[in-house]
């Protein structure tokens, strides 16, 4: 089993509705072990979403999983679709699920990065990261989740 944290997020109404069908969705994937409280934070400006877009919800998830890194990642994205998400188009969406660590891996393929990319630059990812595990280890900065919130 590994340990894999998520990152959710929803800025089109319902967004308490889309999160908690995505945790439902994760609860038959794998074993949630924590979900942090829901988190409202304003739209920030990058990659497709506009500042001026809907507030999000965003929370963050612990799973134990016996799924490779891919097969979860795909997982993942099959949620997103289930929900209605369309990764073609920018701008709101129903959902959208991050994956942030994959236990101590770090990973640099095509398609896949761990961890994120941009989870240490993300106060909305970190917060509710921090929440349900402030010792979780970023293996390439080499720094806890709390230890990254710090220098935002």
């Amino acid at each position: 089993m590994t340990r894999a944290f998520i990152a959710l997020g929803s800025n089109l109404r319902p967004r308490s509705a889309n999160l908690r069908a995505a945790l439902g969705h994760l609860r038959r994937l794998a074993e949630v072990r924590s979900v942090s409280t829901f988190h409202r934070t304003e739209a920030v400006a990058e990659r497709g979403v506009r500042a001026a877009d809907p507030e999000f919800l965003n929370a963050a998830a612990a799973l134990e999983t016996d799924l490779g890194a891919h097969e979860l990642l795909a997982a993942l994205l099959g949620i997103e679709a289930a929900l209605g998400r369309d990764r073609t188009a920018t701008g709101p969406r129903a959902i959208d699920l991050d994956l942030l660590l994959f236990g101590d891996r770090i990973i640099d393929a095509p398609g896949l990065v761990l961890p994120h990319p941009r989870m240490h630059r993300r106060r909305f990812v970190l917060e509710p990261l921090v929440e349900i595990a402030p010792n979780a280890w970023h293996p390439g900065l080499r720094k806890t989740a709390a230890e990254l919130l710090a220098e935002r």
